[in-house]
């Protein structure tokens, strides 16, 4: 997205101040909330190109890896997502909300491009930052005076500097997860990858990113297979949790040990995040014990 992006000059005396105001709030309602919007908005939009990038399966780590196809297909990819996460039908264009046609546009670059079918049409605006991890949702009316002259050879127009104040925002340079593969040093990759059993990788995964909440889907991605939390927690000896005890590390939920993290001062954990620890004090070991688990050795 541009480094700056203009304030937006839809307010009360702008003519599509109603419009877009109450979409805006019926998408917020839909979502459950501000809150609720920015969370789990940010959170589709990164598995919506983390799917595609495939790490895993692909070795690819970044989204300008990819081929132009799969570039595209990330687009009707967000708009299936979004549309599903807000529950809204489809209509002539991408979506209905309160009765008005709406078309879904999405862009990992700096810019929209706005079909002819779309002109004089309400548009929601998705963009994602890779680079600067940042997240953008925003509504406009694609007015001709908002876009540029100019057009590509499907007649599609991108929106113009002055057209930029014209959109409403419900999220602009909001925090977006960066993909986790690409903080990750490429031998570190390659390491983590080399085991052939899914426990072998979630081993190696711990072992090497340390101290630093993982999320779930970069678990699941690591393990590729059916019984990853099962495998992940104790599990008689043979799970991931289990060898890594053997080993000295702490491998901990921030479901089920989100007060061992806190004693720790380990960074806080989502109920969906995990953390590894090699604890280097004594206290730090009985802190581990009082909490049901013994280094060195099984799991409690």
């Amino acid at each position: 997205m541009k480094q700056h992006v203009p304030d937006s000059c839809v307010s009360e005396n702008h003519p599509d101040h109603a419009l877009l105001s109450a979409l805006a709030s019926e998408i917020t309602a839909r979502a459950g909330g501000a809150q609720a919007l920015a969370d789990s908005f940010a959170a589709m939009l990164r598995a919506c190109v983390d799917d595609v990038i495939m790490t895993p399966k692909t070795g690819r780590r970044a989204y300008e890896e990819l081929e132009k196809t799969e570039k595209t297909y990330i687009g009707t990819r967000v708009e299936i997502e979004l549309r599903a996460l807000l529950n809204l039908p489809k209509g002539r264009l991408d979506c209905v909300i309160r009765g008005h046609d709406v078309d879904i546009k999405n862009t990992m670059g700096t810019n929209w491009m706005i079909p002819t079918e779309a002109i004089d049409a309400p548009c929601i605006l998705v963009a994602a930052d890779e680079t600067r991890a940042f997240c953008y949702l925003g509504l406009i009316v694609a007015r001709p005076d908002y876009l540029t002259a100019g057009q590509n050879k499907d007649a599609k127009r991108s929106i113009s500097a002055q057209g930029f104040s014209h959109i409403l925002w419900l999220l602009r340079e909001h925090p977006y997860p960066p993909n986790f593969w690409r903080t990750v040093p490429s031998d570190v990759v390659a390491r983590i990858f080399r085991g052939r059993a899914g426990n072998h990788r979630m081993a190696a995964l711990f072992r090497e990113v340390q101290g630093r909440p993982i999320a779930r889907d970069v678990v699941e991605a690591v393990a590729q297979q059916h019984d990853f939390m099962r495998r992940i927690r104790a599990d008689g000896g043979k799970g991931t949790r289990d060898h890594l005890a053997h080993e000295g590390l702490l491998l901990l939920s921030g479901h089920y040990d989100a007060d061992l993290i806190a004693a720790l001062g380990l960074p806080h954990c989502s109920h969906s995040e995990f953390i590894s620890y090699l604890p280097t004090a004594q206290s730090e070991i009985d802190l581990a014990s009082a909490h049901g688990i013994t280094l060195g050795g099984l799991l409690l």
